[in-house]
């Protein structure tokens, strides 16, 4: 049966984390929901506020105010249920500012990826959020814990290991993905196991760990606890959710696509991704839009001669038309077949998983 998960004076009832999806897909709607079931609903902190009057004329304070805002509504909308995380991006050039205002907006923990976040603890010693780096690799979860142990006396209170099969950003090399080299999910939460004894001794704590990436039913849920992580991270599963913040056209170009339309594309992050082939992907491919307006939100990204704007083309897919922007998934959209209330999906993965955790 899957069991509630304890961290220090929190409690998580139901194993399972929302992944964090920007822009604007994962905001209070349906982290609250997620939330209001026992799980962990999580909000992105990319740009947040791109719906605000006063995001172009200042987009890191409209972002500021928002995850305050959105919080607060996930919260009301939680009533009192779950546990509230926020995902936040090592990669984004005001990344500092917005852990800080995450720890002002009361959130239960903070998760961090696309980048490995070294000097986080530093950043949260007066508070008592939790802490989970997300990695894609036994060797970056080594970095972390050994950084974090001799820099600041700390270790996560959970991690995050995010697979192949994700979608997003992606923390393997273009060739990995592409020639199929990519160590299997299953190997890499193993060695990350391996990693932890030593660190839960010295800070007499449990170090939780949540497989990611390409987790679909709760028939893999079951898989990943029986190898020994504790909970899983979904996201893709998410978006085809009547409380998904994102425009129904997102929704529907999810429902609707094919296998052959989830692909591997070059972001302007400088990582990877998996996305829907989108018309605004096709034809923006071995081109360099001209970029006038330049949020200058992502460490990597070099307005000069970036491909095209990851931050305009997410926020018009998720606010427009999915098919003039970029829509992030991960391996198994195609699978997804309905659209179905947050409440109806958690139910739907609870059984499944207990039934064969039970048979097993």
């Amino acid at each position: 049966m899957l069991k509630e998960i304890r961290f220090d004076h929190r409690t998580l009832q139901l194993p399972i984390i929302q992944g964090g999806m920007g822009v604007g897909v994962s905001l209070s709607s349906l982290a609250g929901h997620v939330m209001k079931e026992g799980a962990m609903g999580v909000i992105s902190a990319a740009h947040p506020g791109y719906r605000r009057p006063d995001f172009r004329k200042d987009s890191i304070a409209a972002n500021c105010a928002a995850i305050h805002e959105e919080c607060a509504r996930a919260r009301a909308i939680s009533e009192g249920n779950g546990l509230l995380g926020i995902n936040i991006m090592v990669a984004s050039t005001d990344y500092d500012t917005y852990v800080r205002a995450a720890i002002d907006a009361g959130v239960d923990a903070i998760i961090s990826g696309a980048g490995l976040p070294l000097h986080l603890p530093k950043l949260t010693k007066d508070s008592d959020v939790l802490l989970a780096p997300i990695v894609s690799s036994a060797r970056a979860a080594h970095l972390i814990l050994r950084t974090w142990d001799k820099h600041y006396q700390t270790c996560p209170d959970f991690i995050v290991v995010e697979g192949s099969e994700a979608g997003g950003h992606l923390g393997f090399s273009r060739e990995e993905l592409e020639e199929g080299r990519c160590q299997p999910l299953d190997a890499i939460v193993r060695e990350v196991l391996g990693l932890l004894a030593p660190y839960e001794e010295r800070y007499q704590k449990k170090i939780r760990v949540f497989a990611a990436g390409g987790i679909f039913d709760g028939n893999d849920i079951a898989r990943m606890l029986r190898l020994g992580a504790d909970g899983v991270q979904m996201a893709t599963r998410f978006i085809a959710t009547y409380e998904c913040d994102a425009a129904d056209s997102f929704k529907q170009a999810v429902l609707q696509c094919t296998k052959e339309d989830i692909r591997l594309i070059k972001s302007p992050a400088g990582l990877p991704g998996r996305a829907l082939n989108t018309r605004f992907i096709r034809r923006v491919e071995g081109q360099t839009i001209c970029m006038n307006d330049c949020l200058r939100c992502m460490k990597p990204c070099n307005p000069s001669h970036t491909p095209y704007c990851i931050s305009e083309a997410l926020i018009t897919s998720v606010s427009r038309d999915a098919q003039d922007g970029v829509v992030f998934v991960g391996a198994n959209a195609w699978r997804i077949d309905s659209l179905l209330h947050v409440s109806q999906l958690l139910t739907q993965l609870k059984e499944e998983a207990n039934a064969s955790l039970k048979e097993n």
